[in-house]
């Protein structure tokens, strides 16, 4: 007798959403929605909690009061897709998002110890398809910031899509986002 395939069961964005609403997870409990997915979000050690500060800091001075930088809120990436990204920039102020949560970041920030392989990965995959044109990943095992560039169909991609072009930048370097070229970041700032 041979055994029948696994099922999942895939969620919208809209229907997670109904969930946190009616309180369905219990408080604390750190999910995202992945890809239809409802994926565990791992805890975070210190050197992650303060590598998230420094970089919400250095990109609120940076930005000005155009943008507003969330820390590990929710973005509305797309139908099946509600990550928490560690730093996000949108445009506009806190109040702009009371009815939804953004749908359009100008860039996003996630830091990865631990996490490496799945932000290099499934994440960037995530982040491109979703067409953020700036996805920048402080890697702190090698202590860079990785800056993706440039999203762009790819079959053998996790989410069907890549960034075409990722640059290291190292201490001594300086970043900017593409939404605001003139604010000009020092790498060193980004890390530990």
């Amino acid at each position: 007798m041979g055994s029948a395939p696994m099922q999942t069961r895939r969620w919208t964005r809209l229907e997670y959403e109904r969930l946190v609403e009616a309180g369905f997870f219990g408080p604390g409990e750190r999910l995202e929605l992945l890809g239809g997915e409802l994926v565990v979000a791992e805890p975070h050690g210190t050197r992650h909690a303060v590598v998230t500060t420094l970089v919400s800091d250095v990109l609120r001075r940076s930005l000005g009061p155009a943008w507003h930088v969330r820390i590990q809120a929710p973005i509305a990436l797309d139908e099946e897709s509600e990550p928490e990204p560690d730093v996000a920039v949108v445009p506009g102020g806190p109040r702009e998002y009371l009815a939804a949560h953004p749908r359009r970041p100008a860039l996003v920030v996630e830091v990865a110890e631990s996490s490496l392989a799945f932000d290099r990965g499934e994440r960037a995959s995530l982040y491109a398809r979703a067409a953020v044109d700036d996805y920048w990943l402080v890697n702190l095992v090698e202590e860079v910031v990785e800056v993706h560039r440039r999203p762009r169909p790819d079959p053998s991609a996790p989410y069907g899509w890549h960034y075409g072009s990722i640059a290291c930048a190292r201490r001594g370097d300086l970043v900017a986002p593409v939404a605001s070229p003139d604010s000009v970041v020092s790498v060193a700032d980004l890390l530990p």
